[in-house]
């Protein structure tokens, strides 16, 4: 664990007076994107009201199991076998959120993931507002190329040290969130703030329930019909279909299945980002399907399986969005 107290003292005339008075940004890095994942280390910056560092802090978790896509994280189940469990973190964890709005980038995954493992320990996250700081650039026009945090940090001239490390990615999104609060302050903007209903109870062979909360899990009904979206136009020629072991390339038509761990919405918005073309329906023309479930007796599951399209789940997704290979042409 690590530990800095850095207080710088900071008074903007005329702060909006609704506006929080602390932040806790918080990274953390996951086994993978699924409901079962788990945390393998967790950062927090604490900020006070206009965004000044307080503090941080910094800890590996052992997620006693397979630690994942160590090619992204780099931690190896070595490095994490001598690392506290969750258990033994959460107190301390809990000291670093009281009181404060959790600020993330797509703050929805990282509150889910540190919901689940306070439910597991049979206990309560202390946090009851949550900050994207996605959504917060979306809501100061910030004129971004796309919204993956490396993007946020080069409009602020943010250095990353060292990507997917849970302790760089929070300083990183601490430095990049202080201008935006000020720029937010200074122009009145509402902060797009959501609430937080931490998780009542946690079976590992059942679905979660968060709260009393209307809509089931994470706020979405992984059942219920959604209305659908007028998205832009992917500007990218089909490549053809993803091949297993290479990277998915802008352009190549990606369809998804069944219930998500990230809301259905924000998962599509990240695959539009990175210039893939979200379909609606499955064709001999669709280049990969997601779902979780590839069992399952879905319209869509039925005909990738008679097509020979190719299928991954929600996590192997989620890394394959990490490093998509740019179009050859416009």
């Amino acid at each position: 664990m690590l530990e800095d107290r850095t207080t710088v003292a900071s008074s903007p005339t005329a702060w909006p007076a609704a506006y929080p008075q602390g932040y806790a940004v918080v990274d953390v890095e996951t086994t993978g994107l699924a409901r079962d994942d788990r945390i393998i280390s967790a950062a927090v910056y604490r900020l006070d009201a206009c965004g000044e560092v307080e503090d941080h802090w910094y800890t590996l978790v052992n997620p006693e199991r397979d630690p994942g896509p160590v090619w992204i994280h780099g931690l190896t189940s070595e490095t994490l076998e001598g690392a506290p469990l969750f258990t033994d973190i959460a107190e301390e964890f809990s000291a670093r959120l009281d009181g404060r709005v959790l600020v993330a980038h797509n703050a929805v995954f990282d509150w889910q993931m540190i919901a689940r493992e306070y439910a597991r320990a049979e206990r309560e996250a202390p946090v009851r507002q949550r900050l994207c700081t996605i959504a917060l650039s979306k809501e100061l026009g910030l004129p971004l190329p796309n919204h993956k945090l490396e993007s946020l940090a080069a409009h602020f001239g943010v250095v990353q040290r060292r990507a997917h490390h849970a302790l760089d990615d929070a300083r990183v999104l601490a430095e990049a969130f202080r201008p935006s609060l000020r720029a937010a302050a200074a122009g009145r903007v509402r902060l797009p703030l959501q609430e937080c209903r931490p998780l009542t109870e946690w079976r590992d062979t059942a679905t979660p329930r968060i709260g009393q909360q209307p809509g089931g899990y994470g706020g979405y009904r992984p059942t219920s019909w959604r209305p659908s979206r007028k998205r832009p136009a992917c500007p990218y020629p089909n490549p053809g279909r993803y091949e297993e072991g290479k990277r998915l390339k802008q352009g190549m038509r990606v369809a998804f299945s069944g219930d998500t761990s990230v809301e259905r919405d924000l998962l599509e918005d990240r695959a539009i980002e990175a210039g893939l073309h979200v379909a609606t329906s499955l064709s001999r023309l669709t280049s990969l399907l997601v779902t979780n479930d590839p069992d399952a007796g879905t319209s869509k599951v039925v005909k990738a399986r008679q097509y020979g399209t190719p299928v991954v789940d929600e996590a192997a997704f989620g890394q394959l969005l990490r490093d998509v290979e740019p179009a050859s042409e416009p």
